[in-house]
């Protein structure tokens, strides 16, 4: 009993994990159609932020919830402006513009913290549950990620502003004639979107040795995750996410964590192979 449930808390922050570090990507790939290879750096800026707060003695919750969120989407926000803007519905130009700004990023943030690496201890103790040791600070990992796919559901389902959104990237001529901005749209959506990365970030932050060049660990995992996942922004990240993740800790328990990665890439490669429109291109489709 105490190996199932350790198993099964493995699992749940596996998937906590790929949605966390998705749901940037899932908005403003699955809904701006921006190929954003930044993604990764952006959350690498957010565990920055986090730690630089948390080091000017700033409380560590208060750094990964609201200042390294707030962080990244402001930078956000000066990027699209001032460069993704233009570029809209050019996929090729978009690539190339957001790789650059990657090098851009992690030049900055060496020049400014070095290529030495840094980190916080997790808030949150681990504990025993038999004779093994489960992390506690996984825990909060999965209700992060349970309340990001609350919320993004109540914004995008609910909301007004979800509903003007998800309209203006479908019909962005229809949204201009009914009197709604597609600029500001567009606008307030990179910045929310930049906001997740960097909030995915900031709560990984404590579990990571942070480098400038942390980024490109998850920029594939992310990709991966929302392509797999299909048109429909939350159930496809949501059921990306959990396939992926139940393989990668199934192979992981049985085998080794290389085998565990490997075993998502291959599973991922599969699942594209047989459903080349994703799981929602096949499954739940018309859902959110």
């Amino acid at each position: 009993m105490d190996l199932s449930f350790v198993i099964l808390v493995e699992m749940l922050y596996a998937v906590a994990t790929l949605v966390l570090i998705s749901a940037g990507l899932a908005v403003v790939f699955g809904m701006m159609k921006v190929i954003n290879l930044a993604h990764g750096e952006f959350m690498m800026m957010g565990g920055y932020a986090t730690i630089t707060a948390v080091n000017l003695g700033i409380n560590v919750f208060v750094a990964m919830l609201i200042i390294a969120p707030l962080i990244v989407g402001l930078i956000g926000l000066v990027v699209e402006r001032l460069v993704i803007r233009f570029l809209y519905g050019r996929l090729v130009d978009t690539m190339l513009a957001t790789w650059g700004l990657s090098l851009f990023f992690v030049g900055i943030v060496t020049m400014i913290f070095g290529n030495t690496t840094t980190g916080i201890s997790t808030p949150i103790p681990g504990f025993s549950v038999g004779n093994f040791q489960i992390n506690g600070y996984n825990f909060f990992i999965i209700v992060v990620s349970i309340v990001l796919v609350a919320v993004l559901y109540a914004v995008l389902k609910g909301s007004r502003a979800g509903l003007i959104a998800r309209g203006a990237m479908q019909r962005s001529d229809m949204a201009a004639a009914l009197g709604y901005s597609p600029d500001r749209i567009y606008m307030a959506t990179f910045f929310c979107g930049s906001a997740l990365s960097g909030l995915a970030g900031a709560v990984l932050a404590p579990l990571v040795g942070l480098v400038p060049t942390s980024g490109g660990a998850y920029i594939a995992k992310a990709f991966i995750t929302v392509i797999a996942g299909g048109p429909s922004l939350i159930a496809g990240l949501v059921s990306s996410a959990t396939s992926f993740g139940f393989v990668s800790q199934i192979f992981t328990f049985a085998v080794s964590p290389v085998i565990g990665e490997v075993a998502l890439l291959v599973c991922a490669v599969i699942l594209l192979r047989l459903m080349p429109q994703g799981i929602t291109g096949r499954f739940f489709k018309g859902k959110l």
